[in-house]
């Protein structure tokens, strides 16, 4: 089983499968689609960050990839569906860089209120700007948090223990934290907050969500940071409230379009503004971020290769099946439709083989069977149900 990592994962990650006999090739930069698809023809499973692009192309040329792993929290740059409908499951680190986003974000609230970042850019070319002018604390300010996830629910709880009030609003109802506030809509937590600070996904609903509509609703003097999607804010109007000195500032570690590489030049309408905080998409950037990420994506790997577990994918039916001793288990996954099951168990029926265990998990595209088999003859076995016209893969574990 060879698995190939890419765009500098941390190096746990290649550790923790070579420890189970995993054959790993470890890589520092990105590949574009045409030399991924080339390169994906050696191995049985993938790793990527956040540069490469896992296309349909990319997929439908690769179609005996086992599986896709994402050591980072989104999965925009891999078309999950088509892998899917592969056979193909997809995992991420949902969990692992939630610490380092929010004190990242933590970090810029205060920055932003006392123009640290500014004042320092100052000192550095000589210019001595002692003044409490436009300085303030944020004890007793309002943070509003747009998507109370992992992300978000965690800097919530870090700003109200340096005593700020926290709204938050989320599509989903979620549990609050502490002594945070939910709110009815976007439009009144824009209105209500000092700092508005970003956490939710790239999807269809939050392309844009931020534009020259809603930075007029927050209040004259608040604050914006966006550490989720570099899709969710419009930069030429926030570019424009802060000229206009509507806003106070801003932070910004995510954009629409972003440098291929650390060689390729970065530019933003947004660098010659003052109080604006501008970082290289680093909110997960910690060593110890990217070691938990590493050893999670790792994790899920393991979990499949060896046991088939799809509990930490993205994009397929969760099952998680302990194993049992003196067993082989087949894996099967198949298109949704009627009568797949019923074909299968013919097949049970007429060779004879003795299921120890089963589960079925389904979503709206495909079927996942696990099926533990006490008899000899799973070969067999297997080899007939992967011939079934509906079968998309079948695997002896």
């Amino acid at each position: 089983m060879k698995i190939l990592l890419l765009e500098n994962i941390h190096k746990v990650a290649k550790d923790l499968l070579e420890q189970e006999g995993y054959d790993v090739d470890l890589q520092p930069g990105a590949l574009n689609e045409g030399d991924l698809i080339e390169a994906a023809k050696s191995y049985d499973c993938i790793g990527l960050r956040s540069k490469t692009q896992v296309t349909e192309k990319v997929l439908h040329a690769n179609p005996h990839l086992f599986a896709v792993g994402a050591f980072c929290i989104g999965t925009n740059q891999i078309d999950t569906s088509s892998a899917a409908r592969l056979g193909i499951p997809v995992f991420n680190a949902p969990y692992a860089n939630t610490r380092s986003v929010a004190e990242l974000v933590i970090c810029e609230i205060i920055g932003l209120a006392r123009k640290v970042f500014h004042l320092n850019r100052q000192a550095h070319k000589g210019q001595w700007q002692k003044s409490a002018k436009s300085s303030y604390e944020v004890r007793g300010k309002t943070l509003g948090i747009v998507g109370y996830g992992h992300i978000g629910s965690q800097v919530s709880v870090l700003a109200e223990a340096m005593g700020m009030n926290v709204i938050y609003y989320d599509i989903i109802k979620k549990l609050p934290l502490g002594n945070s506030t939910p709110v009815e809509s976007l439009e009144c937590l824009l209105a209500e907050s000092d700092f508005v600070s970003l956490h939710v996904p790239a999807t269809e609903l939050t392309t844009n969500m931020i534009q020259t509509k809603e930075l007029n609703l927050m209040r004259k003097g608040a604050y914006l940071i966006n550490a989720s999607r570099g899709s969710v804010v419009d930069i030429d109007a926030l570019n424009t409230a802060i000229s206009e000195k509507h806003l106070a500032g801003a932070a910004i570690d995510v954009f629409p379009v972003e440098p291929k590489n650390n060689e390729e030049i970065f530019q933003s309408p947004l660098q010659e503004q003052e109080n604006v905080i501008l970082t290289p998409h680093i909110g997960g950037s910690t060593e110890e971020a990217q070691e938990n990420i590493g050893r999670e994506v790792a994790d899920a790997f393991i979990r499949f290769l060896k046991m088939g577990s799809t509990q930490a994918s993205v994009n397929f039916p969760q099952a998680d099946l302990p194993l049992k001793s003196g067993v082989t288990r087949m894996l099967n996954v198949h298109k949704n439709v009627p009568g797949v099951l019923s074909e299968i168990n013919k097949i049970v029926a007429s060779t004879g083989v003795n299921i120890s265990s089963q589960y079925l998990a389904t979503n709206t595209e495909i079927g996942y069977l696990i099926m533990d088999i006490e008899n000899e003859g799973a070969k067999g076995f297997s080899d007939e149900i992967a011939k079934l016209p509906n079968s998309i893969k079948t695997r002896l574990l």
